[in-house]
């Protein structure tokens, strides 16, 4: 697409037909590649049925012409002779070369979309020249990417924004040999990652704490019975990694002696924005630590001035324009300026993240802004609380929210995922629970005790591996659940709601 100048949008291959209709229709799609099926943990399912459906809601309003199949499952699929061609036939007629067509360096290069907080997508445009020139600058200087010698692997889905920044475009821009891998972390087993690092000799990984956590649920033992000798350089990305985490992804992946780069960036800032540098900065287990070399960052109260003191919570605002910036949000330039330009005027892009430093100037990210509580006047970050439940021996992941309380204004409600030999047999979770809410009121203070904690066995998230804070606040709050198509597994608020009224 990049090379013929067709501006792309790609999108996950969990979606709902509602979903895949909604961006077709706002990108005004004129042509959709998919596949007859997938393969997911051995079964396979279908694809190219979703598109048909969206295409039939859409009735006449539809704006695709044709729609490409790629022959992968072998799985039957119904036909449209008038829209519907297999990619084989169309491909193998081609000329074996292509030049590389010109573009002007402003040229759309692909719409990706978002949740927003309203629950409808927002289309994030992305350009050619600045969006390239970021991503491959920021590949090789945060990855330490060493093309000649390097085998690089980002495990990311391909449909989110770090699978197009740093599994396509960056990597391919700097001529990285790389792994790109269909599947998940634990089939056929629980070792496939490290049996393939072992086998390519994989010798920088990135990828999400949420990742990293399943791993610690599932034993050491399991990366210990492969050799990860050849790892260099660890990446994290997706959200703030709690230190546990890092300590344990640095032992037993890295040997103990490779550098974590704990990034912060966006799906609209397109490449990476904060991160350590391997090599160059002393590691903080837990921070992102500074921007990297050409960006500027500062964090801002709610007047919107700008301060150091170290542990004081505030605004992160980048000051600067970056190559990579979104150049707005298609279709719509009244929600980009409301979004990102209005909160702090149009000399400020605001992040949605809270941030904060510590005593040697390192930045802090605390999730998004509505994941910064406000108890009784206090400000709490939603990742300090899960950091410290998770902290306990007890717990294998946690996420908390934020939800509206009479007395204190919002209020503590903790999820947590326990480890397997915490899960008491009779299934009464008491004791655990009173044991964590006085774990955290150690740890943090007693102004951050949860009011609830529910024991679950799955937590909402993203392909990408986010937590959909706002779909566990609306359980929290009694609310009918928001739209859930960007769940990995929209099974999962099912399984919740069950648990919490069972």
């Amino acid at each position: 697409c990049a090379r013929l100048g067709a501006p792309h949008s790609v999108v996950f291959g969990g979606f709902s037909a509602d979903a895949l209709k909604s961006r077709i229709l706002d990108a005004q799609a004129r042509v959709v590649v998919t596949a007859d099926g997938q393969f997911r943990k051995g079964t396979s399912l279908p694809l190219k049925k979703a598109v048909d459906e969206a295409i039939d809601h859409m009735g006449a309003d539809s704006p695709v012409d044709h729609v490409l199949v790629v022959r992968r499952t072998e799985g039957e699929v119904a036909w449209d002779d008038a829209r519907d061609q297999w990619w084989h036939e169309l491909v193998d007629r081609q000329p074996d070369t292509h030049e590389a067509q010109a573009h002007d360096s402003e040229h759309p290069l692909f719409i990706l979309y978002t949740s927003g907080t309203t629950g409808k997508p927002k289309g994030i445009l992305h350009t050619s020249g600045g969006y390239l020139t970021q991503v491959a600058y920021t590949n090789a200087i945060v990855h330490d990417l060493r093309p000649e010698t390097d085998v690089y692997w980002c495990t990311a889905d391909i449909g989110w924004v770090t699978g197009h920044s740093y599994l396509v475009y960056g990597p391919l821009a700097n001529g990285a040999t790389q792994v790109v891998y269909e599947g998940t972390p634990d089939s056929p087993h629980q070792g496939r990652w490290w049996e393939i690092v072992e086998k390519y000799k994989v010798s920088i990984l990135y990828t999400a704490p949420t990742a990293v956590r399943a791993c610690m649920k599932w034993g050491a033992d399991i990366p210990a019975r492969y050799d990860l000798s050849s790892i260099r350089i660890l990446g994290s990305v997706g959200e703030p990694i709690n230190p546990e985490a890092w300590r344990w992804y640095r032992e037993h992946i890295g040997g103990g002696s490779a550098p974590i780069v704990d990034t912060w960036w966006q799906t609209e800032t397109g490449a990476i924005m904060i991160s350590p540098l391997p090599g160059v900065t002393t590691l903080e287990p837990g921070s992102a630590q500074r921007p990297v070399p050409g960006i500027s960052a500062e964090i801002l109260d709610d007047e919107g001035k700008p301060f150091t003191e170290p542990e004081k919570v505030g605004y992160l605002v980048l000051t600067k324009p970056w190559p990579s910036m979104l150049r707005g949000i298609w279709g719509d330039p009244d929600r980009y300026r409301e979004t990102y330009w209005s909160r702090f005027g149009p000399e400020y892009y605001f992040a949605g993240d809270g941030a904060k430093y510590d005593a040697d100037g390192n930045i802090w990210l605390l999730g998004r802004v509505d994941d910064v509580m406000n108890v009784s006047g206090h400000r709490l970050s939603t990742a300090e609380i899960e950091s410290a439940l998770v902290s306990h021996p007890a717990v294998a992941e946690a996420a908390v929210v934020g939800a509206s309380d009479e007395m204190t204004g919002q209020a503590v409600c903790a999820f947590v995922i326990l480890r397997g030999a915490a899960v008491p047999a009779d299934g009464d979770t008491d004791a655990v629970v009173q044991e964590l809410r006085a774990h955290v009121g150690k740890e943090i203070g007693p102004i951050a005790k949860p009011r609830s904690i529910m024991v679950v066995t799955e937590l909402p998230k993203t392909r990408s591996g986010k937590i959909m804070r706002r779909l566990l606040r609306d359980l929290a709050e009694g609310r009918e659940v928001g739209d859930a198509t960007t769940l990995a597994d929209s099974s999962v608020m099912q399984t919740i709601q069950q648990g919490m009224t069972g």
